[in-house]
């Protein structure tokens, strides 16, 4: 089972290191790990391509779009036979790529723990569940992974969504009676908003997601 990382970014050279640092120490090696920048305007691309140099299973494509044309980009460039999706402000534990890749054995889609880092108050906005077909749809791509060909077969993301384009694609598989699984022990350290600011607006676009949930879907 070829398995690849896809990660999209944009203006993240703070977080860039700790995030394909923790890829290249996995318990069991990804067989490639895909960066889609949409022409960062930082030192974002000059970071990845020093990795690229040490690491061959690094790869950085430059892709300008939103992000859910970014991850349609990153299946589309990617060898494996199963496309994960992590967060460039996040960290993967070493176990992570293993423990996807035993789930993944009898699923089609696996969603692994999300543990926020941070304040206190901010890492205290939950996630609010959403059932369909007595499945929950609602983890996000910051720890997800995919069958390439159950992200083909529904047709990638859906670049209308602005906010809820990681979750979408979970419908869509869970309606088209697709198996995902949730493994808890396949685990991503997800750094929190850092200012009052910050946590009010992710708040914000958590429920408007939800709306364009509603538009694209129906209640």
């Amino acid at each position: 089972m070829r398995f690849s990382v896809i990660i999209i970014v944009r203006n993240g050279e703070i977080f860039m290191r700790d995030a394909l640092d923790s890829l290249v120490h996995q318990s069991v090696k990804p067989d490639e790990v895909i960066v889609v920048d949409a022409e960062s305007t930082d030192f974002t691309q000059h970071i990845v391509r020093d990795y690229c140099k040490k690491y061959d299973i690094i790869k950085l494509f430059v892709e300008p779009g939103t992000r859910g044309e970014g991850r349609n980009y990153g299946v589309k460039v990617s060898i494996g036979d199963v496309v994960a999706f992590m967060d460039v402000d996040a960290i993967a534990n070493a176990l992570w790529v293993e423990e996807m890749k035993r789930a993944m054995e009898d699923a089609d889609v696996v969603a692994g723990k999300e543990v926020r880092l941070g304040y206190t108050g901010f890492i205290s906005l939950k996630r609010v569940g959403m059932l369909h077909k007595g499945v929950d749809i609602t983890y996000p791509s910051v720890n997800l992974a995919y069958r390439k060909s159950v992200v083909e077969a529904i047709g990638g993301f859906d670049p209308w969504f602005k906010e809820a384009e990681e979750v979408d694609p979970n419908f869509r598989a869970v309606d088209a009676d697709y198996k995902l699984v949730y493994n808890e022990k396949a685990i991503v350290y997800h750094r929190a908003r850092e200012t009052f600011t910050g946590f009010l607006k992710q708040s914000f676009w958590y429920g408007f997601g939800r709306k364009e949930l509603a538009l694209r879907h129906g209640t």
